[in-house]
């Protein structure tokens, strides 16, 4: 038996050295460009190296581009650079972008404005976050650096604390096998920062829940025809003390048909989620976006933020399970429904409050009673604009308190700015229900989308002055045809320090 574990061991150092070679020798072919901020010194990611005869290339997660291309080794060779929120500067002709001299072994670092005030960190989720870092032979900060539970794409995430975890939530996902992926949710859960997991400035370490097959399984196949989606991810304390965790789910027909409502919960011995109860398709609300707890005259309330947190409900499981509990911020007579509405007035003015069995107060909504001649504009909640007095338009996002400054912010997608869903803002307001007025553009997508963007609040770092956040970035939506290689369809980390003085709102 002993001499069967050496030869092992001894194979397997054999294997492994052999393995390292292979690594060096590869790192020895390529010339290793590294891009970063030519503030921070930071890596960039996803920024775009172009050469004459169109090869394009894609900086990693560590900002590492890998170059090795056949008859441009020992060359120079002029690249183009380019990328969402970073700046190159311009040459004589226009240009932007830098000739090198490739030599296999050799390396170059090329520095990039940001034009951004949040700074693009890493890919969160998909094949190759660290590909051009392995090739090159560099350590990389996360256990699964090539691929990771066989997820190519992921749509919008979700997530929470839940026993002392984050669990992570994904829409529709792709897989290497076939164009067809998981879509009924797939999951993940990771450590918390102040628990072994990594600085949120480094990294996410995922550990998927898989199939057989190893690739990310269904968390929440509900029965029915269609795709299942999961929203409005919460825990909740149930008496004893025990934590649950529920989502309402939503089953999708084509086109894009909601046809079923619930809420679901999960099931720790599975570890999926399992239809709790069925929602009554014409109620006028129900848990949506991404919601937080907070306390409103000694009663803790679930808030859901779509992005604007005007829906809640008493944060208790039966609370959560029963719609005509829930309750809209609204100005609206008590009762109202689409088609049917009625603003409720005092001594003229609209009466803003929390009523039950009331439609939700939204943007569209706003704008239809201002549009009528119900409301004035000023007296509306939603009254973002930017420094210019130019509307900002919300579409998704999420609100935290934030005790850095001492306001509850907003990370939203602006919903027709300079590209359809590609414009990342940042707002804040003393009150949570609002008026929201101020807003500042954050990030940038020329022509391609970045939607549903959300805070990760047990990431923030120093009391709150530096907050992290993803969205999905994906052609979908944008008009635009040209894919970004292995980045598009995945969740892409940004980082923001809301000390920066581009921040000071009025």
């Amino acid at each position: 038996m002993q001499i069967v574990r050496m030869t092992l061991l001894f194979g397997a150092l054999v294997f492994t050295c052999r393995c390292v070679e292979a690594q060096t020798e590869k790192a020895a072919d390529c010339f290793v460009i590294r891009v970063v901020d030519d503030v921070t010194g930071r890596g960039v990611p996803m920024v775009e190296l172009k050469t004459v005869n169109d090869i394009r290339l894609y900086s990693d997660s560590a900002g590492v581009v890998a170059f090795s291309e056949p008859g441009l080794m020992d060359q120079t060779v002029y690249f183009h650079v380019s990328s969402h929120g970073y700046e190159f500067p311009k040459d004589g002709f226009g240009f932007r972008g830098k000739r090198l001299q490739i030599q296999p072994g050799g390396s170059a670092t090329l520095r990039i404005k940001r034009t951004n005030i949040a700074q693009r960190i890493y890919r969160v989720t998909g094949a190759g976050i660290y590909r051009d870092s392995l090739l090159a032979g560099n350590p990389v900060p996360i256990k699964r650096p090539a691929i990771n539970g066989q997820v190519l794409g992921s749509d919008s995430v979700v997530n929470t604390i839940y026993n002392g975890k984050v669990y992570w939530f994904w829409g529709d996902t792709n897989r290497p096998s076939y164009p067809l992926g998981n879509y009924d949710v797939p999951g993940a859960v990771s450590s918390l920062p102040s628990d072994g997991g990594l600085d949120p400035e480094v990294g996410v370490d995922l550990e998927y829940f898989v199939d057989e097959q190893g690739f990310a399984k269904p968390m929440a196949k509900m029965p029915g025809q269609g795709p299942t989606w999961i929203t409005g991810l919460v825990t909740m304390d149930e008496p004893g003390g025990r934590q649950s965790m529920f989502a309402s789910f939503v089953k999708i027909r084509p086109p894009l048909d909601v046809y079923e409502r619930g809420l679901a919960k999960f099931d720790d011995e599975t570890n999926q989620f399992q239809k709790d109860v069925a929602f009554n398709m014409n109620s006028p609300v129900y848990p949506d976006g991404h919601p937080f707890k907070h306390f409103d005259n000694g009663i803790e309330y679930v808030y859901f933020a779509t992005p604007f947190p005007l829906a809640r409900v008493r944060a208790t499981p039966n609370d959560l399970r029963d719609l005509t509990r829930y309750e809209s911020y609204t100005c609206l007579k008590e009762g109202s429904r689409d088609g049917s509405i009625e603003v409720e007035r005092q001594n003229g003015k609209p009466v803003f409050g929390w009523k039950k069995n009331t439609i939700a107060y939204t943007p569209k909504l706003q704008a239809q009673l201002i549009n009528s001649g119900q409301i004035e504009a000023e007296d509306g909640l939603f009254q973002l604009a930017d420094e210019n007095g130019k509307s900002v338009t919300m579409h998704g996002g999420s609100v935290y308190w934030n005790d850095y400054r001492k306001r509850w912010i907003m990370i939203g997608v602006q919903h027709f700015g300079t590209s359809l869903l590609g414009e990342v803002w940042y707002a804040e307001s003393t009150e949570l229900t609002g008026p929201w007025t101020n807003a500042k553009k954050i990030v940038t997508h020329e022509k391609y989308s970045f939607y549903n963007p959300k805070q990760h609040p047990m990431f923030d770092k120093d009391g709150g002055r530096v907050i992290f956040f993803e969205g999905t970035y994906t052609n979908t939506f944008s008009g635009n045809e040209d894919r970004t290689p292995r980045y598009n369809y995945n969740q892409i980390m940004y980082k923001l320090d809301l000390s920066d003085p581009r921040l000071r709102l009025p």
